[in-house]
């Protein structure tokens, strides 16, 4: 459905977004869709520097929630969630995880409004 995926598509372009902005100049950033029977499976990687142990949410503390709202409120509202793994020197991973019904019911209520 156009309004799921254009949900999901941000979320995906956010996380890009935090690549462009933290991993630096020379990083570099794999997509990787899955399609499993009940979810769509989203992973975006990076080989960037990571991010340091406490610092989303010392970023969420001087009210950064670039992470909270961008991404894991778009997939909430979808049914779905974000999980975040970095690792200092070997680069973040974020799985974005949508049910595949959630995606249909959504779409069948975008498309009546």
């Amino acid at each position: 459905p156009p309004a799921a995926a254009r949900e999901l598509a941000a979320a995906v372009g956010a996380a890009l977004d935090n690549v462009r902005r933290h991993a630096g100049a020379d990083a570099r950033a794999w997509i990787l869709v899955e399609d499993e029977p009940a979810d769509i499976l989203v992973t975006v990687r990076d080989d960037g520097p990571g991010i340091p142990e406490g610092r989303l949410a010392e970023a969420e503390g001087e009210g950064r929630l670039g992470v909270a709202q961008s991404i894991r409120g778009r997939l909430r509202d979808l049914g779905g969630s974000a999980e975040l793994i970095s690792v200092p020197g070997q680069g973040t991973e974020v799985e974005l995880k949508v049910p595949k019904g959630a995606l249909v019911a959504r779409g069948k209520k975008a498309e009546r409004r």
